[in-house]
């Protein structure tokens, strides 16, 4: 729902606040997994919000999430830009970025064997995603952890739809790779 013209100052904040709060989680991934760094991600992702509290009056549409996600993306890509070299991203810290795993919880209490596999797993794959290169990883976080469709992510992140889908395949090629276990 765009603003409304004419409102007063507060209703202008509802309105924000109603439309782009329930995005801060997904803006955060994002931006966690583009910067690899948890400050800057707190950092970018408040600034990000800044400017699209600033350009609020200029959207249109039903859906803020990937106008949103694209404004988090460029905010991404600007601290990049400025802090390059400076030494600044963490390294990949499984107990830190690897999300619970889902299990049955009176399985996963008896099976310990079970635990370790699926951490393990969730790892594995968060490592291998993190590998990624910036541009197979940007587009594999907003499609399956993010789960947009492909016109959105070709929006945030300003190509054609037809190369969000060879990005992805590309990318679910690296993944299989890195994730293949040998026999």
């Amino acid at each position: 729902m765009p603003p409304e013209q004419g409102n007063s100052l507060q209703d202008r904040d509802r309105q924000f606040a109603a439309i782009a709060l329930p995005h801060l989680d997904a803006a955060y991934n994002l931006a966690r997994w583009l910067l690899r760094n948890e400050q800057a991600a707190d950092d970018v992702v408040q600034e990000a919000y800044l400017r699209a509290f600033r350009y609020f009056g200029s959207f249109r549409g039903d859906d803020a999430r990937p106008w949103l996600l694209g404004i988090v993306r460029n905010a991404c890509r600007t601290w990049a830009e400025d802090n390059r070299g400076a030494g600044q991203a963490l390294e990949f810290d499984e107990e830190r970025d690897s999300a619970p795993q889902d299990c049955a919880p009176e399985r996963a209490a008896d099976d310990p064997e079970l635990l370790l596999s699926k951490k393990q797993d969730g790892a594995a794959v968060n490592a291998a995603i993190a590998a990624l290169p910036a541009a197979f990883r940007e587009v594999v976080v907003l499609r399956e952890l993010e789960e947009l469709s492909y016109d959105d992510i070709a929006r945030i992140v300003g190509i054609p739809p037809g190369t969000v889908m060879s990005r992805l395949s590309r990318a679910r090629a690296l993944l299989r790779k890195a994730l293949v276990r040998p026999e």
